[in-house]
């Protein structure tokens, strides 16, 4: 045997020994896709609307202190829209040193003077960068909310400028994930100035017929399910972005709860608000909702726990939700489907039966066309399977159902490579050459137009799995990794394969 082979049969060898291992067994190394395996598929839009309010909220609070320190005297502070507002009632002698508070302290808004009122409006530019910023957050906070959820495999990816597409595929309770998702998770800890009482009508008859400006009302529930209403601070003491870690516990009564422990700053925040109000109660309020409000027995320094009616699952998702933060803005379902287990299953065999038939009908072909010559291309057709699965296997791609697709365009392809060499070699055979050279020409003429066309082709599935959604992509990556084997397998295997059986010397070949 030339040596030239030996290497050859040893590089395909330990080709087909890695594949057959990235393979084998095939239900744990393939992932499959939403639509052969099932799940939930979820279209959202993420409120970018919010975050500017946000913004808006946070300016208002920032300079009201900024010309409370710096003596600038105003008559109220007004939001007309999210992206908007003003202060009324400045001094017009000092509308000069207000001017260069603002300079200093933000260059995100432009203001005008109207008399005695500065008027505010976000610059567009930054209004833009903050309504891209909450889809690049959001997305990444579901994505941290859906890994510590435990989904394998989950599709979570941005699509035009405010829109999430999630799919989870095997998930068999849709309504938790979503539930999950949604929810914002801004928590919240402010003291209690009233309540409860039990509706809002009431609390404010209780506290003068006037909520005052540094106070709000929020909703509350006790632990036996009676609601309440209570008056609280507006500015919270701390916040969720203040937890160090969270995991879940029991409250005093054995009930599921969710302990936590704080930053340093946040702890040193904690414990001086809890020092100076002991006997007052501590409201910890999640979404706008109060879920407990339990008296402060003494200072407390850096550790506390949230209790509420929560069942052990309930506390669980909590635990998620405030590890991987709150959505800066909200979102809205826009569509929503359910692939049952069934329906996944039957587009499992379906597709499966289209790819096998494929193949069979593919050699079947091959071997009555070109006699025993085709038993070359049957062999490389099998082994360009192998290999496409073994690279989904070990790039770890989720194969879908447009993906069964991808393949059997690249065994088509496979095909084409195939008799552009049959054929060639065929024309150099009816010229009078012996074998060795009909194979050698009939392969070096015909490799410029196969290593073109797999090229090609190859580079429309990188443009489309860089700018295509869900189905596409999974089309695109089966496309591009069996086109890659093809090139493989139809200019290296099958010249290997000639080499070894064809004698140089004979004048003809079963084609």
């Amino acid at each position: 045997m030339k040596k030239n082979l030996r290497w050859k049969i040893g590089l395909t060898l330990v080709v087909i020994a890695l594949c057959i291992f990235l393979v084998y067994p095939p239900k744990d190394k393939i992932k499959l896709g939403l639509d052969l395996k099932g799940g939930t598929h979820l279209l959202m839009q993420v409120i970018t609307e919010d975050a500017i309010n946000v913004e808006t909220d946070q300016q208002i609070a920032r300079f009201e202190d900024v010309f409370k320190k710096n003596n600038i005297t105003y008559a109220k502070a007004t939001k007309e829209k999210p992206g908007q507002f003003y202060f009324e009632g400045t001094s017009v002698d000092q509308e000069g040193k207000i001017r260069d508070l603002i300079d200093q302290y933000t260059r995100d808004w432009d203001y005008t003077f109207t008399g005695d009122r500065v008027n505010f409006k976000l610059k567009p530019a930054a209004e833009q960068f903050l309504r891209e910023q909450a889809v690049l957050q959001t997305l990444e906070t579901i994505r941290n909310r859906v890994d510590q959820f435990g989904v394998a495999e989950p599709v979570i990816q941005q699509q035009g400028s405010d829109r999430i597409v999630v799919e989870l595929p095997g998930i068999d309770d849709p309504e938790r994930v979503k539930n999950l998702i949604k929810v914002t998770a801004v928590l919240e800890f402010k003291l209690v100035k009233a309540g409860p009482a039990p509706d809002e009508e009431t609390l404010i008859q209780q506290i003068g017929g006037k909520v005052p400006e540094d106070g709000e009302i929020v909703k509350g529930e006790t632990r036996r399910g009676v609601q309440g209403y209570y008056l609280v601070s507006r500015v919270a003491s701390i916040t969720g972005k203040d937890l160090r870690s969270v995991r879940r516990g029991l409250d005093e009564w054995n009930n599921p709860a969710v302990s936590f422990t704080l930053t340093p700053d946040g702890a040193r925040r904690f414990e001086q608000v809890t020092g100076q109000n002991v006997g007052k109660q501590l409201a910890i309020i999640l979404d706008s909702k109060l879920q407990s409000a339990p008296v402060i027995n003494s200072r407390i320094s850096d550790s506390g726990i949230i209790q509420g009616r929560f069942t052990p699952e309930e506390a669980d998702d909590l635990v998620v939700i405030l590890k991987a933060g709150a959505l800066p803005a909200g979102i809205r379902y826009l569509e929503e489907r359910t692939v049952g287990p069934s329906l996944g299953s039957d587009s499992v065999r379906q597709g499966l039966l289209s790819g096998l038939v494929a193949i069979f009908g593919v050699m079947i072909f091959m071997i009555f066309y070109y006699n025993l010559t085709g038993l070359n291309a049957v062999f490389a057709l099998l082994l360009n399977t192998l290999l496409t699965f073994g690279a989904l296997s070990y790039f770890k791609a989720t194969l879908t159902l447009p993906g069964i697709a991808g393949i059997i365009l690249s065994i088509g392809m496979a095909v084409d490579a195939n008799i552009l060499i049959f054929e060639r070699i065929k024309e150099e055979l009816a010229l009078g050459k012996n074998a060795g050279s009909a194979i050698s020409t009939g392969f070096s003429r015909a490799f410029t137009a196969i290593f073109d066309s797999n090229l090609t082709t190859i580079i429309s599935g990188v443009f489309l799995f860089q700018f295509g959604t869900g189905p596409i992509k999974g089309y695109a990556v089966t496309l591009i990794c069996g086109l890659v084997a093809n090139l493989f397998t139809a200019v290296f295997v099958s010249r290997l394969i000639f080499d070894l059986t064809a004698s140089s010397n004979a004048k003809k070949l079963s084609i």
